[in-house]
Order: structure tokens, then C-alpha cells, then sequence
């Protein structure tokens, strides 16, 4: 018989009514499976969850109190870092001047809600791999579809967005931050002849682009003291990137002389916009200059001293006072906007530059479109990587999944990202759409920020950014 106090049944009822409320949010009664041992942790106390309490050695009480808050702490870390907040630091300048080298942010999963893992079992607070033994850190034994909880909202035009990198499917591990895709595009032309694309058919096209990515992978995955082992990862184990939403899904996105349009509207720049410029000046620009100006050390280190030119980044208002220092500037001009290898879709010859690029339509779930050689190289990740379809080309026909078709109607929605340091930030111009499965959370303030150009009695703490909200940040 059951022998349990009022104040046992009501910590009992209080725990089974919050963890139903958790599980109606996940949508997930799989977790029914533990109520049994809920029931026996504060009522029958069958299985002896707190055996070392009854020890009479105080070595095993010490240790063991320890021990049993320590566990407590990372379980209940680790299901806030999964479901509800998590840390996140500015690892590169993509989104300067708005997010710094160095901010550390807050940034709640429930804005947009938090996903179910696609790896449940994993090493709590890590996303691919374990420091020191610098293997996986988690396990592909398991692996859940993607679901996503309720949230606050979704996504809006111009949020700061924490995702998975897109392109970060496969990985060369000596090289992990680079794109597996393009490097092996960019490897494939280096050891092929030159082919003038302009006299082939969009099919002709097409295979040779074929011929560089496989010729190029090969070679990637024949030299790992170069590139390393080619592993593939998990959407929920991928690289985290910060970037802007500057497109939706549905909206038809153009850049045309540095500006954005959408659906043929120019969008609102951010206001600490930023746009490399070649500053002719008398000699290298003070130090205390570059700080009033929040010119960093990175920025400085395209300089040619020969010519006294620099190529920096800068914003309106920087740009405006470095142009009123007459006594260093001679002269401030734009970059030329010259084309560059490697912008997406890597398989096309397109002519677009970083500051005139599309337009490209953006996809969203349920809407349908035309598919023709012409644009399949922009759709043809979102359908093949990201949705799990397989596309051949026949005689100038596509087939996905083995039919031939000229339509697709897509299983999700799409977002076009971009940083705000917009000459110097790898984003969807490289790589494309970002998958709803990959978006993580949304940063909602600064609760640290470290200046890595100076030192800790130098004023390497911002405290101007302290607690500064990032929705603030437009």
C-alpha cells in the first residue's frame, strides 16, 4: 500500500502538471514514458534516488552533494540552452557596425520556437565537437525530423537571426568554415582546361559544372593533409551563423547599385550600413582616429603602404568624418564593383556582383513554381539538399525522383540572409536560401562585449553596449 504525505501528492501533482504542460508544447508524448519514474521519485520511492544521504561516511556526503548539484545544474542548463536561451558570441565582423567582433549575445529560441533536436543524444553545450579529444559529440544512432514548438512570432524583414550554416552539410574538417561546395567547384576548374561557356547550351552548361564539382571533390577528398576528412553533419549540428533577414519567403529580391528591392521596393538600409572604399590618405591613419571611428585592426590590415591606399570598411557617418580630415585623407573613392568567382549559385554563369545581384524569387512553403534549366541551379539546393529530392538532367528534361516534370512545389519556407559589413560578409550571396529547419533563435541583447584591439585596463570592456537591446540595432 501506498503510504505518501498531502505535502508529497501536491509536489507530485505540481511536477506531472508542469512536465504535461512541457510535453504539450513539444507535441511529443514519447515523454510519457517518464512519469512512472516521477511517480516513484516523490511517492512510492522505490528505486533509492538519494541512496548517499543515508550515509554515514562524510567524504560520501560531500562528494555526493556535489555531485548531485552539479548534475542538476547541467540537466537543468542544458534543457534552458535546447528549448529556451542560448549564448552566442560574434566570432567574425559580417554584421559590423551593427553586432561587434566580440558581442556576446543573449538570443531566446521561444522568439521563433525552439526546435525538437534532430541528435537527441549529444554532449549538453556543444554543437559539433568535443574540446581536448576533438571528436563528434554526439551520436546518429537517433535522428527525429524536424519539428518545431510554438514560439512568440516568426521571422520578420530586417530581424537579426541566429542559423545553422546552410552549406555546412558536408565539411572539410582542416578547412571548416570554408564551403564545401564552392571549394570544390573552385578546385575542379583549377585542374581543368578552360571552357568558353558562352558558346554551350545551358545543358552543355550544366555537365561541364557537373565535371568541376565531381573532379574537384575527388581531388578534395584524395589530399586530407590539404583539406582534411570530408564528414557530413546534421542540420542541428552545423555552424551557427548571425546574420540579417533581408528577404522572405514569397518576396522576389534584386540588389541593383548596392540597394536592396523587394518585390521591386527598396528596402531600408541598416543604419550602420557598411561598404569597403579606397581611401588615398598621406600615411597610415592615427591610431586614435581609427578608434574614435571604430576602424578595428582587421579593417587596417588592407593597406598598401606603397601607394598609401587603404581598402576599408565604412560606414555613412565614418565615411563622412574621415573625409573631413584633410590633414590624412586625400581622397575617398568606392570600390569598383568587379565580378567575383564563386557567388550563388556556384553552378551558373549569372554576372552578378555583390552589388548588383538577382533577382531572385525566394521560395516559400507551398507555392509552386516553373522549372527550367535556366533557373534550376538556383533551386536545385533547396530541392535536392534540403528537402531530400533527387534531380537529374535528360535530353534538356528534369526529372526529380525519377519523373519528369517542370514544376516543384516546395516543403518549406526560405529567408535570404546578409551581413551588415555588406563587402565583407560571407551570406546568402555565396550561399543561398536559409532552410525554417536551420533558423535557431533571435539575439534579444548584449550582455558582454569584449574589444579584441585592446586590453583589459585599455578599455577592452564596451560598456556602452552592455545590456543593449538588439532589436534597437535597425
Amino acid at each position: 500500500m501506498i503510504q505518501a504525505s498531502r505535502r508529497q501528492w501536491i509536489k507530485f501533482g505540481i511536477v506531472l502538471l508542469l512536465y504535461i504542460v512541457f510535453l504539450v508544447w513539444l507535441r511529443s508524448w514519447l515523454g510519457i514514458v517518464v512519469i512512472p519514474f516521477i511517480f516513484d521519485a516523490y511517492i512510492t520511492k522505490k528505486i533509492p534516488w538519494t541512496w548517499w544521504k543515508k550515509s554515514k561516511n562524510k567524504a560520501v556526503l560531500t562528494v555526493m552533494g556535489w555531485v548531485d548539484a552539479i548534475v542538476f545544474a547541467l540537466v537543468a542548463v542544458y534543457f534552458v540552452n535546447l528549448y529556451f536561451f542560448q549564448n552566442y558570441v560574434i566570432p567574425s565582423s559580417s554584421l559590423e557596425k551593427s553586432l561587434l567582433v566580440g558581442d556576446y549575445l543573449f538570443v531566446s529560441k521561444m522568439s521563433y520556437g525552439a526546435r525538437i533536436p534532430q541528435t537527441p543524444l549529444h554532449m549538453p553545450l556543444t554543437q559539433h565537437t568535443l574540446p581536448v579529444f576533438n571528436c563528434k559529440s554526439y551520436l546518429e544512432w537517433i535522428q527525429w525530423d524536424y519539428k518545431r514548438v510554438g514560439g512568440l512570432g516568426t521571422v520578420q524583414l530586417n530581424d537579426i537571426v541566429v542559423f545553422n550554416f546552410p552549406a555546412g552539410d558536408s565539411v572539410a574538417t582542416a578547412i571548416p568554415a570554408d564551403d564545401l561546395y564552392r571549394l570544390s567547384y573552385d578546385a575542379g576548374r583549377q585542374l581543368s582546361q578552360p571552357v568558353d561557356m558562352s558558346r554551350l547550351t545551358l545543358e552543355q552548361q550544366r555537365q561541364v559544372f557537373a565535371y568541376y564539382y565531381t573532379a574537384g571533390r575527388k581531388y578534395i577528398d584524395e589530399n586530407p593533409q590539404l583539406y582534411g576528412k570530408v564528414i557530413a553533419r546534421p542540420v542541428d549540428r552545423r555552424e551557427n551563423y548571425v546574420k540579417r533577414c533581408v528577404g522572405l519567403p514569397g518576396q522576389t529580391l534584386e540588389i541593383k547599385d548596392r540597394i536592396i528591392y523587394l518585390d521591386g521596393k527598396p528596402n531600408k538600409e541598416p543604419d550602420n550600413v557598411q561598404y569597403r572604399y579606397i581611401v588615398r590618405t598621406k600615411g597610415r591613419i592615427p591610431e586614435d582616429l581609427c578608434h574614435e571611428l571604430g576602424i578595428s585592426q582587421e579593417d587596417l590590415m588592407m593597406y598598401y603602404p606603397e601607394e598609401s591606399v587603404y581598402n576599408l570598411p565604412l560606414t555613412a557617418q565614418a565615411k563622412a568624418a574621415l573625409s573631413a580630415r584633410k590633414d590624412v585623407v586625400l581622397s575617398i573613392e568606392n570600390m569598383p564593383d568587379e565580378p567575383i568567382d564563386g557567388l550563388y549559385p556556384v553552378n551558373k554563369i549569372t554576372g552578378w556582383t555583390l552589388d548588383n545581384y538577382g533577382p531572385v524569387w525566394i521560395p516559400k512553403k507551398g507555392e509552386t513554381i516553373d522549372l527550367t534549366l535556366d533557373n534550376l541551379p538556383v533551386y536545385e539546393r533547396p530541392i535536392h539538399a534540403y528537402e531530400g529530392n533527387r534531380i537529374e538532367v535528360k535530353d534538356g528534361k528534369i526529372y526529380i525522383n525519377g519523373q519528369e516534370t517542370t514544376r516543384y512545389t516546395f516543403k518549406m519556407d526560405y529567408y535570404w540572409m546578409m551581413g551588415d559589413n555588406r563587402h565583407n560578409s560571407a551570406d546568402s550571396r555565396f550561399w543561398g536560401f536559409v532552410p525554417e529547419d536551420h533558423i535557431v533563435g533571435k539575439p534579444i541583447f548584449i550582455w558582454l562585449s569584449l574589444d579584441q584591439d585592446r586590453g583589459w585596463l585599455d578599455g577592452k570592456v564596451r560598456w556602452n553596449r552592455l545590456f543593449k537591446f538588439v532589436d534597437t540595432i535597425k
